[in-house]
């Protein structure tokens, strides 16, 4: 059983391996603000979280899983694509991208506890079948400490951490010590719910634990994808 994940982050990736998966990786050529902008005009309202993150987590997994398939007709295994936002009292908090952002956010939300929205799609390759693909959203909020100076944010926007992880924060990190609870699947924060995927996997036939120690061969001499 070959594995695929959809994302070239170093988070979702690391999950995966921590859980004895070691998949093949491929960047997915999704425009996110394109897709989302043309939904959002043909339906004329603005997507909720939840809708937003499992449009973009359906259609990375879609695109990654179609280039699999024509350019590796004999890929037998899953394709998994997820996507991540972070709501606080109802205003969407992506990626800070700057130093400035990423303090103004960070003085925005010490004491307060917001929501990580974190869309899941799964898709099956077998050779010979249509592919199949399953979908889920997981949600998990997050409260920070009351306490955090300003000398310590400062401190930690200059590590350059924050700056391109929705929510400008990790909870595996650097940025952990200054969360003060979790509730809800801690991998959820990280960047994916490992037991959302679980479940998603079990609804393709595919049993969970087939997928530990998982190597996929193009990492050990198969070149895979040109």
């Amino acid at each position: 059983m070959r594995v695929c994940l959809a994302s070239t982050s170093p988070a979702r990736l690391m999950l995966l391996q921590q859980f004895g998966i070691r998949p093949l990786t491929l960047a997915p050529d999704v425009d996110e603000e394109a897709v989302v902008d043309a939904i959002e005009s043909a339906e004329r309202r603005t997507l909720a979280p939840d809708e937003h993150v499992l449009l973009l987590a359906r259609r990375k997994a879609a695109d990654v899983a179609g280039r699999l398939a024509d350019e590796i007709p004999g890929f037998d295994g899953i394709v998994i694509g997820g996507d991540s936002m972070f709501e606080l009292d109802g205003e969407v908090l992506g990626k800070p991208h700057t130093p400035e952002n990423a303090v103004a956010r960070w003085r925005a939300m010490r004491g307060r506890t917001g929501v990580l929205h974190s869309g899941h799609a799964v898709v099956r390759l077998e050779p010979g079948s249509a592919p199949r693909e399953v979908h889920a959203v997981a949600a998990a909020s997050v409260t920070f400490a009351d306490d955090v100076t300003d000398a310590e944010i400062e401190a930690y926007v200059r590590t350059g951490e924050p700056l391109h992880v929705a929510g400008a924060f990790t909870v595996d990190s650097l940025g952990g010590a200054f969360i003060t609870r979790v509730d809800g699947d801690p991998s959820t924060v990280i960047g994916m719910s490992l037991s959302t995927l679980r479940v998603l996997v079990r609804e393709l036939g595919v049993d969970w634990t087939s997928l530990w120690h998982t190597v996929d061969p193009s990492l050990d001499g198969d070149p895979g994808l040109s």
